[in-house]
């Protein structure tokens, strides 16, 4: 009789086909892993370039308020200049103007110290040109304060109408007439402080008259200079009084009165109020608001007025040496 096989030799037999067939399981589960792996990193990709801009696109267009949030460029800043820089960058500044306008002189017709204040109380508000061409018929009628004073306000307002605000200077023409006639001889005072006392004469009108009439120096702030003035950095007041004293303490005082002419020369012509003519300017270099007008030269010498500007000047009878051409008279009504 055969003997049977032990139990543990059919265990043993069939272990390496189980282990086969283990085996045989990962590798597909691995296999089908891997396949599904695949799969969603495709469909990722896939997902990513039709979700993903085209490399190849139009630049995208700037629009206005785009533009006006940008950034504005600036120029480099200057360097912190010292009280001594300063006032010797003025001086050479006066200098060059000097060289500009050798023919720099006060831009209102006038024979007579009394003339001249007239003239300067009437240019308030209006143009020394349109003063000029209403003043010969006005000394024609009333030569004198006495004549003046003895005006009817009716026939002076209709005199000056020209020039503007013509009933506040008509008062004040008046009242200035006969307080020379009563205090002071009819006669035109010499002094700063004989003069501001006049009705409606100020420091710039004493100054006008002073340095024009008198030889005694004054600086004369007006529009012009004040403005030309903060441009150079010679101060930074708006009160007129606190420009003429600022530059008073720069410059030599028998420079005052040559000064004011050359700078506001300069201003009428050049450094005007909206668009100064920085490309057509001689002292763009010295200039610390240089920029802030036109820098192209061409558009800027089309900016320039009277002689520079081939047009005819102020004065209708300007003093010899000037350049230009005299101004029109008053065109008829």
């Amino acid at each position: 009789m055969k003997e049977t096989p032990p139990a543990k030799t059919t265990a043993t037999a069939k272990a390496p086909a189980a282990k086969k067939a283990v085996a045989k399981k990962a590798v597909a589960k691995k296999t089908a892993a891997t396949k599904a792996v695949a799969k969603k990193s495709v469909a990722k990709k896939s997902v990513a370039k039709k979700t993903a801009p085209a490399k190849k696109t139009a630049p995208v267009k700037k629009t206005a308020s785009a533009k006006k949030s940008a950034p504005a460029k600036t120029a480099p800043a200057r360097k912190p200049e010292s009280r001594t820089a300063m006032v010797r960058r003025a001086r050479r500044i006066n200098r060059e103007l000097a060289e500009l306008y050798p023919y720099a002189h006060p831009e209102l017709d006038f024979t007579n110290p009394f003339e001249l204040l007239v003239a300067t109380v009437l240019s308030a508000q209006t143009t020394d040109l349109r003063v000029n061409q209403t003043t010969p018929r006005l000394f024609a009628v009333c030569p004198t304060p006495e004549d003046m004073a003895a005006m009817p306000p009716e026939e002076l307002e209709e005199l000056i109408r020209p020039t503007g605000f013509f009933r506040a200077k008509t008062k004040s023409l008046l009242g200035l007439s006969a307080a020379l006639r009563d205090r002071f001889d009819g006669k035109v005072p010499g002094r700063l402080e004989d003069l501001v006392t006049l009705p409606g004469v100020g420091r710039k009108t004493a100054n006008v008259v002073l340095g024009n009439a008198f030889g005694v120096p004054g600086i004369t702030v007006d529009t012009h200079f004040g403005r030309l003035a903060r441009r150079f950095g010679w101060t930074t007041a708006e009160d007129a009084e606190k420009v003429e004293a600022d530059v008073a303490a720069i410059f030599p005082k028998s420079d005052w009165t040559m000064l004011s002419h050359r700078v506001v020369f300069h201003g009428r012509r050049v450094c005007h109020s909206r668009k100064p003519a920085c490309g057509a300017c001689a002292i763009a270099p010295l200039c610390p608001a240089y920029g802030e007008g036109e820098t192209d030269p061409d558009k800027a010498k089309k900016l320039l007025k009277y002689e520079l500007g081939g047009q005819p000047g102020q004065r209708l009878k300007p003093p010899p040496g000037y350049p230009g051409q005299p101004a029109p008279p008053l065109a008829a009504p």
